[in-house]
């Protein structure tokens, strides 16, 4: 764990170059928009150690799977998410001298990152080989005003020498990805166009064809006045740029301001694109740094009002919130149902694909209750519309009859991930989906989801489970074989508990949804049978057998739900135990030696209790929690909020704080050493539901919001909003009281510790 970053209600701020932690402050002080993001990767050289990223939603390369054997079923590719196109680069050259923050003194280094407004700035003095002392004062965003346009402003001020200077103002797709074989790239040039003050670079990816268009202008500007330079263009393969020379004058600034518009093939014919680019090109730079910037801050204003928790007296527990929130918005807008929520964001490359079952489980509460419900819905259309594809899927591993099996990584609807152990075994996920439909249908009320796209997909899924169980002659019961839980550090085992809940329970919710439909719209319910071929007697008869005969593991001597077959053969050995030098297990320890292990990687049978809370008593949750989380080492970021989530609801509330800074403050301190790979998008939304579904106790019962709060003892006070069927409720928690106001919307019944409150 590093604490090296500054503690600040509304800004992550960085004083002093650690060339060490450099990469993981690339990942935390990343921006975007929802449609493009960046890296914070410097726009002088830096030869130290750095991963320029630029990424563009929706941009891919298939890279062929490789394992040492293949297996039948097994995907054809792994689908990485690509370094795109660079649009940042300001190198600068003063005499013959390049300004190399790696090679040169550097004092007053700040990097800050400004939540409230989503500007990344940055300022330092730099001291050159030769003796030259200049500073820099630089900002850039990625604006919400308009998600594909980016904006700098470069200020540079010569402290001790007046002397010429050289600024290259580039494009360059001749970029590499972090997790490339053998350094292999995946952009091809499809064209340039350079002239003085504007460049245009067309390229495309290898295999998917997918076209981006950089397009670059710039002006100087000097003692409030635009000045000029002698300029030069430069080309290569990929690249293009222009070099502007310029005669520093002592302590006189001289402010450069770059313009970037970053259209991809996705969103404009490849025809168009050039055209289309530089015509937002010209219209960018005509509005200027200041209008675009006022424009990008008056969007973020908007979504703070809406998604923004206000913790009093916890500077660390307030700005984890906020930053959590901020790369939440930034990742994910809703406007492009065609988009989902990649693990990574706008941040890095590890992990590939952009979309996981965290989405449903952890990302879509979030968005229900901060945005428009169209946000949340166009999440699960993006599912309904890979809905064929799912069933390929389920096909390619043998399941027939329109059996649906969703990917467990995807970017359009195909499995693209290459760890057969949780290609083929991690099989909850694909109930992931069904989970999403009922959060989403309690929270909005809109049951016509069902009708219009939810029960196909509800029918494909059960038709999986009912094919994937066996009977089980020695148990009387239906058993599931060979699968990997939610906690991935034990695979191929036999009666994972929460696979066996998940999937009876989809069973179960599928026939509540079939009777809904035909109930209320029996002319869709026929079109739906027609073209799934669904045979209603014989499959629901069958799917009933199943989810009542299922088996369960259980302690009865200890009162606890067994893991999985086998779990108690192995030493119980509480983490606490653990010598520090072997964490994180996954850095330190052979694959051998952590499957034979007792340790958890992430909430399994808890991941249940927590979704299905109205299933369990109190005690039955309690005694589950004191039997797992002592040996749950929370390697994985989807872990620690839901153990905030049960640790609340069972008194445990110093062990919820604890848990709470964990998910709040995961990248910001590096729990896992592992943040200069990207931040840990997905498991962002879950440090929101810490909040408001731990502290605040939120749920939705029979149509009506409950709360049950209270307050960590380290805070005065902590308030957040909820959007909620049309209104907007602020509850605000405090040592003394609880108070609640119906900020919009008709007046509404809530229920707050059990007792009925009116709003209005």
């Amino acid at each position: 764990m590093k604490n090296y970053l500054k503690h600040h209600e509304w800004q992550i701020i960085e004083e002093g170059l650690n060339p060490h932690y450099n990469r993981i402050s690339e990942s935390v002080f990343s921006i975007g928009n929802g449609r493009m993001g960046q890296r914070a990767t410097f726009e002088e050289d830096y030869s130290g150690e750095t991963h320029q990223g630029s990424y563009v939603a929706g941009i891919y390369y298939p890279d062929k799977t490789r394992v040492g054997w293949w297996k039948n079923g097994y995907p054809e590719y792994f689908a990485k998410v690509l370094n795109a196109p660079s649009w940042i680069d300001i190198k600068v050259t003063i005499g013959d001298v390049k300004l190399d923050l790696a090679k040169c003194s550097l004092e007053n280094f700040t990097r800050v990152l400004d939540m409230k407004t989503g500007v990344l700035h940055r300022s330092f003095s730099a001291t050159l080989v030769d003796g030259k002392k200049v500073k820099v004062d630089a900002k850039r965003f990625c604006s919400m005003a308009d998600g594909e346009v980016g904006a700098i402003r470069y200020a540079i001020t010569p402290l001790n020498f007046s002397c010429k200077a050289s600024f290259t103002l580039a494009a360059d797709a001749d970029v590499v990805n972090k997790d490339s074989n053998y350094d292999e790239k995946f952009w091809e040039e499809v064209s340039k166009e350079a002239n003085l003050g504007w460049m245009v670079l067309v390229a495309q990816t290898k295999k998917t064809l997918f076209q981006v268009c950089t397009g670059i202008e710039y002006t100087f500007e000097s003692e409030g006045k635009k000045t000029k330079g002698k300029v030069f263009t430069n080309t290569r393969e990929k690249y293009v740029d222009n070099v502007v020379e310029y005669e520093l004058q002592e302590g006189i600034e001289l402010v450069i301001y770059k313009y970037a518009t970053v259209l991809s093939s996705e969103n404009h014919p490849k025809d168009k694109l050039i055209k289309n680019c530089i015509k937002k090109l010209d219209h960018t730079k005509a509005q200027g740094f200041d209008k675009l910037l006022v424009d990008h801050a008056k969007v973020w204003e908007e979504k703070w009002k809406a998604c923004d928790i206000i913790i009093e007296g916890d500077i660390a527990a307030q700005q984890g919130i906020r930053f959590n929130i901020f790369q939440m918005m930034q990742t994910y807008t809703g406007a492009d149902e065609r988009l989902n929520i990649g693990p990574k964001g706008f941040t890095g490359e590890k992990y590939g694909g952009s979309t996981y079952w965290d989405t449903e489980a952890y990302c879509l509460p979030f968005y229900l209750g901060t945005s428009d419900p169209s946000i949340a819905r166009n999440l699960l259309i993006y599912r309904y519309k890979h809905l064929p594809k799912a069933i390929e899927n389920a096909q390619k591993l043998g399941f027939t009859d329109g059996a649906a099996f969703y990917p467990f990584v995807t970017m359009n609807g195909e499995e693209c991930h290459n760890e057969w152990e949780i290609t083929f075994e991690e099989i909850h996920r694909t109930s992931a989906m069904v989970y999403a439909m009922r959060d989403y249908i309690d929270y909005t009320g809109d049951k016509n989801y069902l009708a219009e796209f939810g029960l196909e997909v509800l029918i494909g899924i059960s038709r999986f489970w009912a094919q994937r169980v066996n009977w089980s002659a020695d148990k009387g019961k239906y058993v599931i074989l060979g699968v990997t839980g939610p906690n991935e550090y034990e695979n191929n085992v036999n009666n994972n508990w929460y696979t066996n809940y998940l999937g009876a329970w989809t069973l179960r919710f599928t026939q509540d949804a079939i009777s809904h439909v035909k109930a209320t719209d029996v002319g869709r319910y026929n079109e739906i049978v027609a073209k799934t071929s669904f045979k209603e007697v014989e499959e629901t008869a069958k799917w009933k057998d199943i989810s009542d005969k299922m088996y369960y593991g259980e302690d009865k001597a200890r009162g606890v739900f067994l893991q999985q077959d086998g779990f108690l053969d192995k030493e119980l050995i509480p983490v606490s135990q653990l010598r520090p030098q072997d964490r994180p297990l996954n850095q330190k320890w052979s694959w051998d030696r952590i499957l034979r292990s007792c340790y958890i990687k992430q909430a399994d049978v808890l991941q249940c209790m927590y979704l299905f809370e109205e299933d369990f008593t109190v005690e039955q949750i309690k005694r589950n929690f004191d039997f797992y989380e002592p040996m749950t080492v929370h390697e994985s970021s989807l872990s620690p909020c839901v153990h905030v989530i049960l640790a609340s609801k069972i008194g445990y509330k110093e062990k919820a704080y604890e848990f709470y800074l964990r998910t709040a403050r995961l990248d910001l301190d590096d729990y896992n050493n592992d943040t200069e790979d990207g931040c840990h998008i997905t498991s962002m939304a879950g440090t929101w539901m810490s909040v408001v579904k731990g502290f605040g106790g939120m749920k939705v019962k029979d149509g009506k919001l409950h709360f049950a709060p209270y307050i960590p003892e380290q805070w005065k006070s902590y308030s957040f909003n909820l959007e909620f069927r049309g209104r907007v409720i602020n509850v605000k928690v405090s040592k003394d009281k609880t108070e609640t106001k119906l900020a919009s919307g008709e007046p509404l019944e809530i229920v707050m510790d059990g007792k009925q409150l009116a709003l209005a």
